[in-house]
Parts: C-alpha cells; sequence; structure tokens
C-alpha cells in the first residue's frame, strides 16, 4: 500500500494529533485526547514505513538516511508553511524502520479554553524567583507554561529565554524577545545551555526539565541572582515536589538547599489530566503560592506539614488537588467516580461529594 506522508501529517494536523505512529506490523496510528487510535485496518509492512520515512527525509530538506541506518536512531525537526512544524524520532525496530512524529503547532493554546486558572497566568507576573509546574508525562505540563510565556511576550518587554527537549510551541518576537533553543540541536545539554544563558541577558528562562542536581543548582542560583525561572518536575503534589529536590542533593549539603529554596521558591503547580464527562481531557491543578509561613516551614523541614496547609486553605492562591476535582464535579464536567480515582485522598474527598 503506496502511503502518502503529506496527506498523513495534514490528517494528523487536522484531527488535533499530538503524535503520529509508522511501526511494522501495525496500521497507522495516532494520538489523540491522550489515547493511541489506529487509522485504518491495513497493517504496514516494513516496505510502507521505509516509504513514509524516506518522504518525510526528504521533506526536511532532503536529510541523509545515513545516521539512522548506521545508528539505528535519529532525531530532527522540520516545518511545512501553513500546517505545522513536526519533532521527528526515527529508529529501527526488529530490524525495520520505524518513526514517531509529534506535532508541533504554531497556533498556542488559549487558557481560557483549556480549563487554565487565571491564577496561573499571574505567575508571568513575578518580577524573579522560582515557579515550577509539575505532574507525570502527558498531564500538559508544556501547555501551562507556553500559555505563562505567551502571557509575558504579550505584555512586557523582557528578554526570554526556553531551553526545550523538544520545541514543543513555538513563539513568535511580541514586545518582548523570545529566544528558543532546543536541546540536542541547538546546544548540548540543559545544563550548558542554562550557564550561557546568564551570559545573554534573559529576565525570563524557561528549563524544560530539572534533571539533575547541578541544573537544580544553576537554576536555584539563576532565581537567586534576580531572574524569573520557569521549570517542571515529575512530581505530583507540591510537598513531594521539594522533598524530590532537596533529596537530589547529597545530605550534607540538603540544609543549605531547603534554606536556599524557602528564598527563592514562588510557587508550584501540580496538574493531572482526567477524562471529562463529554470524552475529552480536561485538567485538574494543584496550586501553592509560597506565603513567609510556607518559606519557613521549608527552612525548618516541616514539608509534610505543607499538604494540610494547602487542603485547608480558602483563598484562590492555594488549592488542593482534590479542592479542584471537587469544582470539576460541581460544574459537571467529571463524574463522581473520576474525582475519586484521581483524588490524592480519595476518602476525605468522598465525605465531601
Amino acid at each position: 500500500m503506496e502511503l502518502n506522508a503529506i496527506n498523513l501529517l495534514e490528517k494528523a494536523v487536522q484531527e488535533g494529533a499530538s503524535d503520529v505512529f509508522i511501526v511494522a506490523g501495525l496500521p497507522v496510528s495516532m494520538r489523540l485526547q491522550g489515547a493511541i487510535v489506529k487509522i485504518g485496518e491495513d497493517r504496514l509492512l516494513p516496505d510502507d514505513t521505509a516509504s513514509v520515512i524516506s518522504q518525510i527525509y526528504e521533506m526536511a530538506g532532503g536529510r541523509p538516511l545515513d545516521t539512522l541506518n548506521e545508528y539505528g536512531d535519529d532525531d530532527f525537526s522540520f516545518a511545512i508553511p501553513g500546517l505545522s512544524r513536526f519533532r521527528v524520532s526515527a529508529y529501527k525496530q526488529r530490524s525495520t524502520l520505524s518513526i514517531v512524529i509529534r506535532i508541533i503547532t504554531f497556533s498556542l493554546p488559549d487558557p481560557g479554553q483549556l480549563g487554565i486558572p487565571e491564577k496561573i497566568i499571574d505567575f508571568a507576573k513575578f518580577p524573579k524567583g522560582l515557579v515550577l509546574i509539575t505532574g507525570a508525562a502527558g498531564s500538559g505540563k508544556s501547555t501551562s507554561l507556553a500559555c505563562i510565556i505567551d502571557y509575558i511576550n504579550r505584555h512586557y518587554d523582557k528578554h526570554i529565554i526556553t531551553l526545550e527537549d523538544p520545541l514543543e510551541y513555538l513563539h513568535r518576537h511580541n514586545r518582548s524577545i523570545v529566544s528558543q533553543r532546543e536541546i540536542n540541536v541547538d546546544t548540548e545539554s540543559y545544563v550548558t545551555a542554562l550557564r550561557a544563558a546568564l551570559r545573554q541577558s534573559p529576565n525570563v528562562i524557561l528549563l524544560g526539565e530539572m534533571r539533575d542536581y547541578e541544573t537544580i543548582q544553576v537554576a536555584m542560583t539563576a532565581a537567586e541572582t534576580g531572574h524569573l525561572i520557569f521549570s517542571t518536575l515529575h512530581t505530583i503534589g507540591a510537598a513531594n515536589t521539594i522533598d524530590r529536590i532537596i533529596d537530589v542533593f547529597p545530605p550534607n549539603q540538603q540544609h543549605q538547599i531547603a534554606v536556599q529554596l524557602s528564598m527563592v521558591l514562588q510557587a508550584v503547580v501540580s496538574q493531572q489530566l482526567v477524562p471529562s464527562v463529554n470524552g475529552t481531557m480536561v485538567p485538574a491543578f494543584e496550586i501553592m503560592t509560597v506565603t513567609p509561613a510556607i518559606r519557613n516551614m521549608i527552612r525548618d523541614n516541616k514539608i509534610p506539614q505543607l499538604d494540610g496547609i494547602i487542603y485547608s486553605s480558602a483563598s484562590a492562591d492555594m488549592i488542593s488537588m482534590d479542592t479542584s476535582l471537587l469544582n470539576l464535579y460541581k460544574a459537571k464536567r467529571i463524574t463522581a467516580e473520576t474525582a475519586l480515582d484521581f483524588a490524592t485522598h480519595p476518602d476525605m474527598l468522598k465525605k465531601r461529594l
């Protein structure tokens, strides 16, 4: 069966897919709303996948297949004007060629339509410090960050540097200058790019992920010296996030890091995508804005008490995950069963429901 790569990509963009999978032995598949959906019944043969992959390499400026054939892996990105930008990971599996294509849309998301609270977008107004957006892979962290960066770009005269792997949204220069750097394409690693960024007169730095203690240390120092740093961690909940950061360091440094973190941290958001009553996914958020009382708790290593403060708070600056789920249930957007499935404290939420 002769597959046309451009038709496949056009269909994926029209359907709103986030990824396209072209793997021998399976029909062409797309990731839609978090679920993998097969397109048609025809299983791809090795020749089919090889044909599509060679078409895609042709679209990427006639890129040679040497790296893929020699090493079995190849990553690159390319754009089709008027359609979208694509991040490609081609690889060999069981001696056949396969490819996963991530769709990077030119249009930026609208936080109102996605259900991202205004409070999160307001984190763009911090003059300096560290803001962390946390959650499992695929929970929408990059989308929330893109909305915050877009707000800064439209409202402030700043230099924004984004360090990402891969670039998921493209920002055009507006009131701000936006420099977007892709790890392994434009620079060697997060820590190298972050150190260099501090010499590039930034006001705001978006750090795609804090992977190791060296990156975390440079990020905290940057936040201390007057920069506004946004980053992500694969943690759920503010207390877990703070524990994770401190635990990355050797025991003899942990107290010093807790003190430093207590001074620079401005907010922690934890998010997850939950299935709504109409079959789409809606985000639920835990928000912790750092107050003087919370700074003292982080410094004095009373981190387990943070959950209780967030849970019992009535202000918009502090929302527990369970309160967020309860609000979605009251708005008839999710079922009671879904709320309990995704709750941090299901027993307590059950009483509130």
